[in-house]
């Protein structure tokens, strides 16, 4: 296994909500952004949530998250992975969630995953009120849905 690195978040004062994944797979560390399989289906979603076009490049999605008032982070910084399996991260160093929450605006907190969730938990469990497990918008997670993530985009956003 290899050591990798993950990204900064994503977010300014306005961010009110917080997405959290895991860490970045082989080909988002390639990419040097969030989700950067095209067979993900983050960015089809949450962008289809607000009736948007996926953004055609980094600036792009940066600029429709923070439009939007989304955070967007992996709980873990840095790690031992091989490829782009969950299951694989060891010797972990997570992020300081509490710093990026401490005087901000975020009142939620969606997990992109089981994986994400169980981190978190286990670092932050003073977070978890704040926190919603949804499906992993992988192309290996077959349980999938959109619907989820949309009805709790809802219950964030009013459009």
């Amino acid at each position: 296994m290899s050591r990798a690195e993950g990204f900064p978040p994503v977010h300014n004062g306005e961010s009110r909500l917080l997405i959290l994944g895991s860490f970045p797979s082989v080909m988002s560390r390639k990419t040097q952004f969030y989700y950067g399989n095209p067979q993900n289906r983050f960015w089809r979603t949450v962008c289809g949530f607000f009736g948007e076009e996926i953004p055609c490049d980094v600036a792009g999605k940066r600029e429709f998250l923070l439009r939007r008032e989304i955070a967007l982070w992996d709980v873990v910084l840095s790690c031992e992975i091989e490829g782009s399996a969950d299951a694989s991260i060891g010797n972990e160093t997570v992020a300081d969630l509490p710093s990026l929450l401490s005087g901000s605006k975020i009142t939620r907190i969606f997990c992109n995953g089981s994986k994400a969730y169980s981190l978190l938990a286990a670092h932050f469990p003073q977070l978890l009120p704040l926190t919603e497990k949804l499906p992993s918008t992988s192309p290996a997670n077959p349980r999938f849905s959109a619907e989820v993530w949309h009805k709790a985009l809802g219950e964030i956003y009013d459009l």
